[in-house]
This record gives structure tokens, C-alpha cells and sequence, in this order.
């Protein structure tokens, strides 16, 4: 049996399993089955994983698309450009790495764009935020990242940065933190969301909840709103297609 399956710390939040079942089941595909990788240790855990014949590919979730790149065997070009990979196809006992949050962003974000849409705050700085930053550069967007953390990077800036005059210079709010996710639903990431009008699109990688709380503060104020979950079934079938390339 071919075993694909997702690696990250906690899964009870994630729809991939499901997913995938509900793929093997509908296609009729009866030689592959999906499981969740709890993983706590990378070092102990994932040799395991690596010495396991059975398993074909695996996507990887937060908090691990960059801790994971010092087990991949081989690195796609987009994987060397950002530093963070969500998808592994294994070869002959070879890890190769590759990032499907790029396309399946892109797919998802682009289509409610407008003209004015020119700056974009990231929320986030993890293996997420590294995919949207490639496809915000690839889209002539300017971008800011915000950390609840200092840095010294000069694109990071913290939240207490972002004042009602910031939110209205930048009309992209794009959250890749897992703030809000289930079943935390009453988080959300600290912003000044009265500053919001309908010139305003909001995304958030979340798709558990549906509406997370950020998206529901910016839709009481007209803003576009999208969660992850187009996101997630692109980025799953980019991954079936790499596994079976």
C-alpha cells in the first residue's frame, strides 16, 4: 500500500487526510492511503519516517517547512529561493523538496485583485509567509512583513507598528499565522481593524473555521475577503501531481 501523508506538530486542525481519502475514494484509487504524522522530535521522528518503504510523498505544515529542509535529499528551484518546502516526492529513498504554497497561493490570491491593490501586509514570517513573499515580488507588490518578534530585518516590522494610517497605505492584509485557527476561534492577529473600508482585501491561509475572526472583522467593514481553503485543494492536487510525476 502507498502511504502519502502530512507531517507537522498538531493536526486536529487539518482537512488533508480528509481530503485525500475523499480523492482515493471518488477516483476509485484503491492501493493509497493518507495519514497525519504528529511529529514532536525531527531529529528521532523523521529517520524513522525516511527508513518507511511504504511512503511515497509528504506534505508538511506548520511549523516545519523550513526546519525541513535539512532532511531533503534534493530542492526544487522555488524551494531554494525561499528556504521552505511543504511537499516532499520520495524517489528511491531520496527526499526531493518542493513548494506547492506558491502556486496554490497565487491560484487563490490573485482573482480578487484589483488595480489598486499595490502594498500588502504579510502577518507572519514562518514557511508560509516565505511563498506569499515569492508571489507578492513576482506580482509587483510591495509587502511588509509583521512579527510579534523583533527583527532586525528592516521589511519586519512588529504590530505595534501598525497604526490606523499604516492599515490604510497597505489594502492587502494576508494572514500566514495560525492565529484563529480551530479551536482557538477567538484570536486574532492585534490590528487596528476599525482603520478598514471596502478598498481593503483580506486573506487568510486558515481554512479552519471557514471565517476566522480576522475575516469576519474585515468583512463587517466591506472589505474582500478569502480563506485558505481554495488554497488547500490546489496545493493538494499540485502535490498529487508532483508524487505522480
Amino acid at each position: 500500500m502507498k502511504t502519502y501523508g502530512l507531517i507537522g506538530r498538531s493536526l486536529g486542525h487539518s482537512f488533508s487526510e480528509k481530503y485525500f481519502a475523499q480523492k482515493f475514494e471518488t477516483e476509485n484509487i484503491k492501493d493509497c492511503v493518507y495519514r497525519n504524522f504528529e511529529i514532536k522530535d525531527l531529529h528521532k521522528e523523521i529517520p524513522l519516517l525516511k527508513n518507511n518503504p511504504d511512503i511515497k510523498g509528504l506534505n508538511v505544515t506548520i511549523p516545519y517547512k523550513t526546519d525541513m529542509i535539512s532532511f531533503l535529499d534534493e530542492k526544487s528551484e522555488e524551494v531554494e529561493a525561499i528556504n521552505a518546502c511543504n511537499c516532499i516526492k520520495i524517489v528511491n529513498g531520496k527526499w526531493i523538496g518542493f513548494n506547492t504554497d506558491i502556486t496554490g497561493f497565487e491560484k487563490s490570491f490573485v482573482p480578487h485583485l484589483k488595480a489598486f491593490h499595490k502594498k500588502a501586509l504579510i502577518l507572519g514570517t514562518g514557511g508560509a509567509s516565505k511563498a506569499v513573499a515569492f508571489v507578492l515580488e513576482k506580482l509587483n507588490i510591495d509587502f511588509l512583513k509583521v512579527s510579534r518578534n523583533k527583527s532586525k530585518d528592516i521589511a519586519v516590522v512588529s504590530y505595534e507598528n501598525i497604526s490606523a494610517e499604516k492599515m490604510q497605505e497597505y489594502q492587502i492584509v494576508i494572514n500566514t499565522t495560525p492565529l484563529g485557527t480551530f479551536p482557538n476561534v477567538n484570536e486574532c492577529p492585534a490590528l487596528p481593524y476599525e482603520a478598514i473600508t471596502a478598498q481593503h482585501y483580506f486573506f487568510d491561509l486558515i481554512y479552519n473555521p471557514a471565517k476566522t475572526l480576522f475575516l469576519s472583522l474585515a468583512e463587517k467593514r466591506g472589505a474582500v475577503i478569502e480563506n485558505g481553503s481554495h488554497m488547500l485543494a490546489i496545493q493538494a492536487e499540485e502535490s498529487w501531481k508532483i508524487w505522480n510525476s
